[in-house]
């Protein structure tokens, strides 16, 4: 890339290390920058010594734009544009996000096409055309409670706690490697979590382990299809206060939300990706990117903004 600045990821990593205590030296060593660099961002993003990602990037942004007039094309916003499209943001997001009122992202697509932004790199944008491909037919049962029996506040994503989950896989013969994954309702927030194959044990293993993580409350529901992972259903129920809803079969738009998670997902791991071989650094970078950006359905708040905000109100 051809920019210095820290990136979002780089400012995430630091709020974990300096968390943990790390001096600024071993930071600046796992991120591969200067240790005046990460002294100068601490100092300058902390709040009363805490230091968190996502204040430190809104202050950065505040300070480029405060660099030159955003109403037409310079250096100085290119290089804001250029490095939210390297961390795949689409054009409409970035300018949701930091330019509303003041470009189009129409005149983000024509800098584009014309040269001035990326080098006219067009894989920078995430929407290629391309179609998926029918889902293989998998091992289902017909048990469970229906999704017509789901209450309708859940259906309006009125209410906090109520998540869809799938699976994603590896290309048929490479492994079993797996991923369990997971999107609340409300405010689109997405997890991944790696499981040894598709089974039901490891689908019911990957549920508690979240459900153990989150807050009292921010567990409530989930909604899943009949593929034959979620055969642990029963022992969820008994032994969580979760309770599942099966979608009708053939019906992945009543799952719409986990549907468009995991096509994202895809763009960092394709469908040949041996899953089995992804490390946990690279599935919580990919994780990163896809949740922290702006969404127009939440008014342009991130989903990690979203969600923070909904567990702040179950304390």
């Amino acid at each position: 890339m051809s920019y210095n600045h820290l990136t979002t990821f780089e400012r995430a990593r630091i709020e974990t290390l300096y968390g943990q205590g790390k001096p600024i030296r071993a930071i600046a060593e796992k991120l591969q920058r200067s240790p005046s660099t990460i002294s100068r961002e601490l100092k300058r993003n902390s709040q009363k010594e805490s230091y968190q990602s996502e204040y430190a990037q809104e202050k950065y942004n505040e300070r480029r734009l405060n660099c030159g007039r955003v109403g037409k094309w310079s250096s100085e916003l290119a290089g804001i544009i250029q490095e939210k499209l390297h961390f795949t943001w689409s054009p409409e997001q970035i300018v949701g996000r930091l330019f509303q009122g003041s470009i189009s992202f129409k005149t983000i697509y024509r800098w584009i096409y014309q040269g001035l932004l990326v080098n006219q790199d067009l894989h920078v944008l995430r929407h290629k055309g391309k179609r998926q491909k029918p889902q293989e037919t998998r091992g289902r049962f017909n048990v469970g409670t229906p999704i017509r029996k789901r209450p309708k506040e859940i259906r309006k994503r009125n209410t906090f706690g109520h998540w869809e989950l799938d699976s994603v896989v590896s290309s048929r013969g490479k492994s079993k490697g797996c991923f369990a994954t997971f999107v609340e309702r409300k405010t689109r927030w997405y997890l991944a979590i790696k499981t040894p194959n598709r089974s039901a044990a490891s689908m019911e293993q990957a549920i508690k382990t979240l459900n153990e993580r989150l807050s009292s409350g921010a567990f409530q529901t989930a909604t899943v299809d009949r593929g034959k992972e979620f055969a642990c259903y029963r022992t969820i129920e008994q032994d969580t206060d979760i309770k599942v809803y099966f979608a009708d079969p053939y019906s992945s738009w009543q799952r719409g939300s986990n549907e468009n998670a995991n096509g994202l997902l895809r763009e960092f791991f394709p469908k040949k990706t041996d899953l089995a071989n992804v490390s946990n650094d690279g599935l919580e970078e990919a994780l990163s990117f896809i949740n922290n950006r702006p969404r127009k359905c939440l008014n342009w708040k991130t989903t990690h903004e979203a969600f923070q905000e909904e567990l702040l109100h179950l304390i």
